[in-house]
């Protein structure tokens, strides 16, 4: 059940609550796109120390930052609310890209310098890993039954855009406004400055949001269990979220963060080319989330994603071979692009599907933590099977994974309910 309001005002609070994912994504891709300038400053090549404490800082917010912040903000979410939880997250995200931005290099402050940048990773990886279970549940609680899955689709539209956000202000501070020389010395401070102020806004524009009717209706009553007991009832829904999501991630991120390095090394292009065509497939991806999102509500949500399950399954192979052998961009451009039409079967109903599995009182955690453990365990480890089997000589052997992940998750797209029929939100 929604609020009972405008178009005008849905389309606020769905804003307001996309926004702070837009901001979000930005500051966790801007890390990526600038590590190689800001790199000298935080660990210099001499000191062994530090370059360990690089290493796990990468391995603990890929591997284990996200899931535990999608149990801790799931758990608030669920009892605090999800507008107080999308607060909490984007804040936490400001203050990571704000303590990136200002703290001085290892040659002025020494090993505090690793150790605060590491801090403040661990602080964004914690708020990226909450972000998705808050906005997901607040943009399917707040979206009426017949729109909820164009509503929705805006999540992996905004998280989309927040990578195109931070390649735009790489390519602008590279190509118009400052040298390298300029960009290592203190240039690369400029996106997570740009970045924190950004989620600044998304903290003001979110205190104004509205609360879900769901989550209020169900706050009143008592709760009858814990939320591990809770979430232990759910086994099976649980189970589904990991399913689904195995083969969508895998292929998000073949598609997406990797696919830069592997026009630059396997076809042969140059690394501003690369970007130019992975913008530009983006922009068409995001394009065409609301579409698949308000055909969903039509159809329902199993169709796509069975569509997404059969057509990755048969055509990701064929994909990636005749990409490798692309004699142009515009070549190179329609394969990704079919690709990630493709993907976008999955990624345009995820949010609605997961949400639409769990009871209001476990819904935030219920999507959050599978969602999460699965994106970290394969979405997060898929850049580096393909780099893995490209150095061993069996580059093809990543098609074949992408594949494979695909055709699991389509089994479970069979055997799962079409979630749009059957949907808690309409219970709550």
């Amino acid at each position: 059940m929604a609020h009972d309001i405008g178009t005008a005002q849905r389309l606020k609070s769905i804003f307001s609550g996309s926004v702070g994912n837009m901001i979000e994504y930005y500051d966790w891709y801007v890390y990526s796109a600038f590590s190689l300038y800001f790199a000298k400053a935080f660990f210099p090549g001499g000191s062994q120390t530090v370059q360990l404490l690089n290493t796990a800082a990468i391995f603990a917010v890929g591997f284990i930052m996200r899931p535990i912040g999608g149990w801790l903000m799931g758990l608030y979410a669920d009892r605090k609310g999800r507008k107080a939880a999308l607060l909490v997250s984007v804040l936490a995200m400001c203050v990571g890209s704000l303590i990136i931005g200002l703290t001085p290099g290892y040659a002025t402050i020494g090993v505090a310098a690793p150790i605060l940048l590491v801090g403040a990773r661990l602080l964004q990886g914690l708020s990226l890993g909450g972000e998705y279970a808050s906005s997901a549940t607040y943009l399917c609680e707040m979206a009426g039954k017949k729109s909820r899955g164009f509503y929705s689709s805006f999540l992996f539209a905004t998280l989309s855009l927040g990578q195109l956000l931070a390649m735009g202000v790489l390519v602008l501070l590279q190509q118009v406004f400052l040298t390298t020389a300029q960009l290592e010395d203190w240039g690369w401070r400029i996106p997570f400055l740009i970045g924190a102020a950004g989620a600044g806004i998304a903290v003001y524009l979110r205190r104004n949001m509205q609360e879900t009717a769901s989550f209020e209706q169900r706050s009143a009553a008592p709760r009858r269990r814990g939320a591990f007991a809770e979430l232990l009832r759910h086994r099976r829904e649980c189970l589904i979220v990991a399913g689904l999501t195995l083969g969508g991630t895998v292929a998000f991120y073949a598609y997406t963060t990797y696919m830069q390095k592997y026009l630059v090394n396997t076809v042969g292009m140059t690394k501003s080319t690369a970007t130019l065509i992975s913008a530009a497939t983006l922009i068409g991806f995001v394009l065409v989330q609301p579409l698949f999102g308000a055909l969903s509500d039509r159809i329902g949500r199993r169709p796509l994603l069975i569509a997404f399950g059969v057509l990755g399954s048969v055509a990701t192979v064929p994909i990636f071979t005749a990409l490798g052998r692309a004699g142009s961009p515009l070549e190179a451009f329609a394969l990704i692009m079919a690709a990630l039409l493709i993907v976008a079967l999955y990624s345009s109903v995820s949010a609605v599907v997961k949400a639409e599995l769990f009871p209001v009182e476990i819904r935030a955690l219920g999507v959050g933590l599978p969602y999460a453990l699965t994106v970290s365990l394969f979405g997060g480890t898929a850049e580096y099977i393909a780099l893995w089997t490209k150095s061993i000589g069996h580059e093809s052997w990543f098609y074949f994974y992408v594949s494979a992940c695909i055709l699991v998750s389509l089994l479970c797209y069979v055997w799962m309910p079409d979630t749009r029929d059957s949907s808690r939100i309409d219970q709550d």
